[in-house]
């Protein structure tokens, strides 16, 4: 026979709804079914009795991806207020048998999508046009005064399956592609249906609203549904459970199935008592933990509003609007700001779930949470900040963790903003934050190795054979390497780097990769790494720089100029890290060579002049001698504005404590004419405002006071001090002083 002789009830529901998850588990209460099916991919039921675990906790994920394309990946998200959680629960409880009904995860994944993507408006939301009918402007308010609001309804599925079959029949016609997308889905959850019962007289299906009039009596044939089913193609996967979050059971995070206040809902299903009393006390708490004022006295008041609220809008409770009124009214007194921080805190809110320990993984999952518990590093779903000393041995292993994670991808940890490319100090700041997300990153990257050392070593070897790797890459690969401790990759690495440094010929990239190999080498001595090696390539690297520097610099107009700036400046930074004296003898030597030509670019000779005064290679007399040479007559005003703006990166300080320098640069600027000033006032701002406000204000209170000292040496002679002595008699009685 087509048509199951058991009996058969259809529980439709709203995904990751309170009440529905009340309606179903009473239902069921009610109903006592032999076997349970719920809607989700059949390829999963072997997962089922994981949940059985005691480690388990919800929110969680069914995770599948495909086996050759890790990233081709999809979830199935379960929050404890989910009826179709609330339906496994059940089951396992009462011990009967339960199965997942829809097409199988490896059909799913061999589309090219790997969840169906719905864009027509009536099957994305079918709920809506129900709420438009019954004069909501809101689905959400709708289900939630039909459902969500009351603690026991399940005579309400009766009166949803009529709906949804009114309004199928009604809907817009599906796309072709999604018309026999979703005719296989609901295919394959009647011939799961017909196949249960066979074995059991009474079975309770759990699925979303949109499909249970395709699940009613009477069925198609079953052989019109084997044919429907003929010749889908699929394709090899795998499946786990993976912890899962609030934050991605909100429709603001992109997930389809999405609603707008998991936080809330988590709290509702929790709490079914006293709901908004409670609810408005959590609200307290958040606004108290940020110092603000809100009493036992704004907690009563605003269940009261709220309350009066519902009763005005005729609803059996307070919902989430009523209560976020009373909470920007009473509690926030109108402050969106306030109102927006409950929002994200408690509507929203944020929960890790935790996966059953007999889930499978990949192995490198299974030695990343094996490191986390030996290091104590829980996977929480709020960020948090992490300070480490890698002088301390449980501090180094987590640094080198976190870095091994980024090589692989997979960003649980990422530097503080100013440390990125830190010169070596002991101290790391890290903000952490798991995302469930990163579960496709362990997966994608576990082809790499099976622990995470071994994966980081692996994809670091990879990339410097790699014949588009290029040198700034490559040294950028020798630095993380160290960070992350991966001994085993140098070898490959320095080999790659030093034939691409040989091979190239442009000096611009010598000079990119040249600051993170010096990096590297002076950080080993912090992270306790061999890098004997590493020396002779930053040697090598220096030497072919300092050679190439004239010609790379020779009649540069002004955009590679400023370019070639930032090159220089840079390897000049990482040479002062070097301890051997002969490096920085080799690279002062090539800038004087620059500073000595008269075709170098001004902003060049104005850098290297300050550089070579700072390194003591030029003396104060001689840095005054050019610098004065390069404002004196005979070059532009542009040329002259760049080379002081070379000379000024450094900062302000050495204009504050040399009194020569500033008078000559307070000179030529009073000695220009007033269209020459306007041409050279932009890159003089820009040259100034380049330092710190302190020392701006520092060379203002210079340049006024020299001012003065030197309109008073030029007006000394002719000075009428007779002249004057009745007005300095009038300023001296006013200050009370005598002359």
């Amino acid at each position: 026979m087509n048509q199951p002789a058991s009996l058969v009830e259809i529980y439709g529901v709203r995904h990751h709804g309170p009440g529905s998850a009340r309606a179903v588990r009473a239902a069921l209460d009610a109903f006592m079914p032999s076997a349970v099916l719920i809607e989700g991919p059949a390829d999963a039921d072997d997962l089922i009795p994981m949940l059985a675990d005691a480690s388990t906790e919800p929110p969680l994920a069914l995770f599948t991806y495909a086996v050759d394309e890790p990233g081709h990946a999809a979830f199935w998200p379960f929050a404890v207020f989910s009826p179709e959680w609330q339906a496994l629960s059940w089951a396992q409880e009462h011990g009967v048998p339960v199965r997942f009904c829809d097409l199988p995860a490896a059909a799913m994944l061999a589309e090219p999508v790997a969840l169906p993507v719905v864009t027509d408006e009536v099957r994305r939301d079918p709920i809506a046009m129900l709420a438009e009918a019954l004069g909501y402007d809101d689905p959400e308010r709708w289900w939630d005064d039909v459902i969500e609001s009351r603690s026991h309804s399940p005579g309400a599925f009766a009166a949803i399956a009529e709906a949804m079959a009114e309004l199928r029949s009604n809907a817009a016609v599906l796309p072709e592609d999604e018309r026999v997308r979703e005719g296989r889905r609901e295919a394959h959850m009647r011939t799961i249906l017909r196949s249960t019962c066979k074995t059991a007289d009474r079975v309770a299906v759990v699925c979303g609203a949109w499909h249970v009039p395709a699940l009613m009596a009477p069925l198609p044939a079953a052989a019109a549904d084997a044919k429907l089913l003929a010749g889908i193609p699929k394709r090899k996967v795998a499946l786990t459970w993976v912890g899962w979050t609030h934050s991605r059971l909100a429709a603001s995070s992109g997930y389809g199935a999405g609603v707008s206040s998991p936080g809330w809902y988590h709290h509702l299903f929790n709490n079914t008592e006293t709901p908004v009393a409670s609810w408005l006390t959590k609200v307290a708490n958040v606004l108290r933990a940020e110092d603000l004022p809100v009493s036992s006295a704004h907690v009563i008041e605003s269940v009261r509003l709220a309350e009066t609220l519902a009763i005005m809008r005729g609803r059996a409770m307070a919902g989430l609007a009523e209560v976020t009124e009373a909470t920007r009214s009473v509690m926030c007194d109108g402050d969106d700001v306030a109102l927006a921080l409950v929002t994200q805190r408690l509507v929203i809110g944020e929960a890790l779930g935790t996966a059953p320990f007999s889930a499978p993984m990949v192995p490198l999952e299974r030695d990343l949470r094996a490191q986390a518990r030996t290091l104590r590093m829980r996977f929480e779903p709020d960020p948090r900040a992490l300070d480490l000393d890698v002088r301390k041995d449980g501090d180094l292993a987590r640094s080198l963790l976190l870095h091994r994670l980024g090589l692989l991808g997979i960003p649980w940890g990422k530097r503080a903003r100013g440390e990125v490319r830190s010169k070596g100090t002991f101290h790391e700041t890290w903000r952490l934050l798991w995302a469930p997300e990163l579960q496709i990153g362990l997966v994608d990257a576990a082809r790499w190795g099976a622990t995470v050392e071994d994966a980081a070593t692996a994809k670091l070897i990879d990339s410097a054979r790699a014949p588009s790797t290029n040198l700034g890459a490559l040294s950028a690969a020798v630095e993380l390497a160290l960070l992350a401790d991966l001994p085993r990759a140098f070898p490959d690495l320095l080999t790659a780097l030093d034939a691409r440094a040989a091979g190239d010929v442009d000096v611009t990239h010598l000079m990119d990769a040249l600051p993170a190999l010096v990096r590297a080498l002076r950080y080993g001595d912090v992270r306790r790494t061999d890098l004997s090696s590493l020396g002779h390539s930053v040697d090598t690297t220096l030497i072919r720089v300092c050679a190439g520097l004239p010609a790379a610099t020779s009649n540069l107009d002004d955009e590679a100029a400023a370019l070639f700036r930032h090159h220089i400046a840079a390897t000049h930074n990482a040479v002062h890290l070097l301890e051997d004296p002969a490096d920085l003898t080799r690279w002062l030597d090539a800038l004087v060579g620059l500073a000595e030509r008269s075709d170098l670019h001004g902003l060049l000779a104005g850098l290297v002049t300050r550089m070579l005064r700072d390194s003591g290679r030029l003396d104060a007399d001689a840095a005054a001698v050019r610098f004065g040479r390069a404002l004196s007559l005979g070059s532009s005003a542009a040329t002259k504005a760049a080379w002081i703006e070379g000379f000024l990166a450094g900062g302000g300080m050495l204009l504050i404590h040399d009194d020569g320098l500033l008078g000559l640069l307070d000179d030529w600027v009073c000695s220009l004419p007033a269209q020459m000033f306007i041409d050279v006032m932009p890159l003089l701002r820009r040259s100034f405002g380049s330092f710190a406000s302190g020392e701006r204000r520092a060379i203002s209170e210079q340049i006024r006071r020299g001012s003065s000292i030197r309109v008073a040496a030029e007006d000394a002679d002719d000075f009428d001090y007779e002249r004057a002595r009745p007005a300095l008699a009038t300023v001296a009685l006013l200050m009370g002083i005598g002359l």
